[in-house]
């Protein structure tokens, strides 16, 4: 498992890297050998170096210009044009290719070697200094690639505004996905201390779930197969894209909330639109399922957790838990840098979304009524004929029954 954790992101990353530089459809063999012998980032690295240190020296035949929104200011949004060389065009296409290859080895690498490890210093109940070491970077590549993740799909979404992330949203974002990965991946190395098989129909029910949502809904849509993604590409290579893609997005769900959805039948391959309900469904499931499987631990844990008190972690890993949710509320409230291009903020979708759910548990109106006349339909009666009788003896006036000619 170590050796697979550590060479298939490394491979993944060398084909993104390959992919989004379009090497095959060009005559790089070099290249492509380097990519093969694992030092395609090395190579990369030397290259944005030698586009950056040559930038402005020699006069660039033609540049291209990009037009960009400004963020709205008391209803008004301005338009920039900006002028972007072929150097700069460059440099944005490394770091954009950088940026996913980090995805790819926070969630397909470290993600996964996190758990290994932290299994196994709980099975030898001791944690080394090398291996405590190995797992605090792998936690904060973990990290690292969720914010990563953040910010891509934020720009893809928002393609057309300028958008600039501040600090304190970098700090929500961080806090948001440490709560949310490190107690994800405790709770699994816990239940899976204790029911080791278990632990396999819980990661693949998971995982496959996850990696045919994004199909269901494309062959649900009734969409045409997806031809403009690569003109080099066959069917056969787009398909194996597609399914790379929807790995990567099972792989990233597993441990947290994928910020960039897939959506297979749009051209850009990404739901550009801010669902609140998926949002919502997703975290409520997912701390259903942490409680669920710390119940099971709870109940079946063995004798290594002799002198750790359970309740109190499993009151801790929920705490964690809710604290993730509360700091990705806090970002998307205050800190998110499109908040004033949303339709409706993350308090009203929430607040809409709880009323979409009690709605569905409440019963019908009609039924309730029909039971509620017919248990109070007696007594109603005899509390009028009682009331009658009072009002009469009130009045001096003798009770007399009325009859049903009347």
């Amino acid at each position: 498992l170590t050796l697979l954790f550590a060479l298939l992101p490394c491979a993944l990353v060398q084909l993104s890297l390959v992919f989004i530089h379009r090497d095959v459809s060009r005559d790089r063999p070099l290249v492509l050998l380097l990519h093969l012998l694992q030092l395609g980032p090395l190579v990369r690295c030397v290259e944005v170096f030698y586009i950056y240190f040559r930038a402005g020296r020699v006069e660039e035949p033609y540049v291209s210009i990009t037009k960009k929104r400004q963020m709205p200011k008391d209803g008004y949004s301005e338009e920039i044009e900006k002028e972007v060389g072929q150097a700069e065009g460059k440099l944005c296409t490394h770091r954009s290719a950088f940026s996913r290859a980090s995805v790819i080895q926070a969630f397909l690498g470290s993600a996964p070697q996190l758990t290994l490890q932290l299994y196994i210093c709980v099975l030898q109940q001791e944690i080394t200094a090398a291996r405590s070491i190995f797992m605090v970077l792998s936690l904060l590549s973990i990290v690292y690639g969720a914010l990563r993740c953040n910010i891509l799909a934020i720009k893809i979404k928002y393609d057309d505004y300028d958008v600039s992330v501040k600090p304190a949203a970098y700090l929500c974002i961080f806090m948001w996905r440490s709560f949310e990965i490190a107690t994800r991946v405790t709770v699994l190395v816990l239940f899976s201390s204790v029911l080791q098989i278990w632990i396999l129909p819980v990661v693949l029910v998971n995982f496959f779930g996850f990696f045919f949502y994004p199909w269901i809904l494309f062959w649900q849509s009734k969409s045409p197969f997806p031809e403009n993604i690569e003109k080099a590409l066959s069917r056969v290579g787009t398909t194996i894209v597609l399914c790379l893609l929807t790995f990567l997005y099972a792989g990233i769900n597993m441990f947290c909330w994928s910020a960039v959805q897939v959506k297979l039948n749009d051209p850009d391959l990404i739901n550009k639109s801010q669902n609140w309900y998926r949002l919502t469904v997703y975290y409520i499931l997912r701390f259903i399922e942490n409680a669920f499987l710390l119940l099971m631990w709870y109940i079946y844990k063995t004798d290594i957790y002799l002198y750790v008190c359970a309740p109190l972690l499993v009151l801790q890993l929920l705490i964690g838990y809710c604290m993730a949710v509360l700091f990705m509320l806090v970002f998307y409230q205050f800190c998110h840098p499109c908040k004033k291009l949303f339709s409706s903020s993350i308090s009203e979708g929430l607040l809409s979304c709880f009323k979409f759910l009690c709605f569905i548990c409440k019963p019908p109106r009609s039924t309730m009524l029909t039971d509620k006349a017919e248990v109070k339909s007696p007594e109603n009666t005899d509390e009028a004929q009682s009331s009658s009788k009072t009002i009469d003896s009130l009045k001096g006036i003798p009770h007399q029954s009325v009859s049903s000619n009347a």
